[in-house]
């Protein structure tokens, strides 16, 4: 993500709005610290987006889920000898 400091976004803020709008986010520093990221007003915030099933069809679980870590449960026990 760019940077540019406040005299450069002052300058050319025409420019920057036009590439927010279009998706391309960036930061405005002052002194070289960070102050602000621009962003599209309609570009979708972390919390819009949608974790929860994210990956729904492309996982298969088996199963013995449950059942898969029986034999290292029985070598934490002391029971090895299976």
């Amino acid at each position: 993500m760019q940077t540019y400091n406040i005299h450069d976004a002052k300058t050319q803020l025409s420019w920057l709005v036009d590439r927010a709008a279009k998706g391309e986010s960036f930061v405005i520093a002052k002194a070289g610290k960070p102050m602000v990221k621009v962003i599209a007003l309609n570009a979708l915030e972390l919390s819009q987006v949608k974790r929860f099933g994210f990956m729904a069809g492309q996982i298969n679980v088996p199963d013995d889920f449950d059942a898969m870590g029986a034999d290292v449960e029985k070598i934490f026990d002391g029971d090895a000898s299976s």
